[in-house]
């Protein structure tokens, strides 16, 4: 998408709201500017709840808990006809 934005006094641009609704971005957000071979680069800062990650990570490991766990050496004796019989 290609759209055609006016610099206000200050250098002020104002980010179109369906642009800012596409891409998720709310009053207060923060914004990362790079620039990048002479071009302006805008992101969302994207903030990341540890708890959030910690309570996901636990969720996933109960679904696959049904899963024997493997101990290092636990394959040693055994050969690789056996595993496919």
């Amino acid at each position: 998408m290609t759209l055609r934005i006016e610099v206000g006094k200050k250098g002020y641009i104002i980010i179109p709201k369906n642009i800012r609704d596409l891409i998720g971005i709310k009053e207060g957000d923060t914004i990362i500017l790079n620039v990048e071979n002479g071009r302006i680069i805008l992101e969302p800062e994207r903030k990341v709840n540890i708890n959030d990650i910690i309570r996901k990570l636990n969720e996933h490991e109960d679904k696959i808990s049904y899963a024997k766990k493997i101990k290092l050496g636990d394959l040693a004796q055994t050969s690789l006809e056996e595993e496919f019989e």
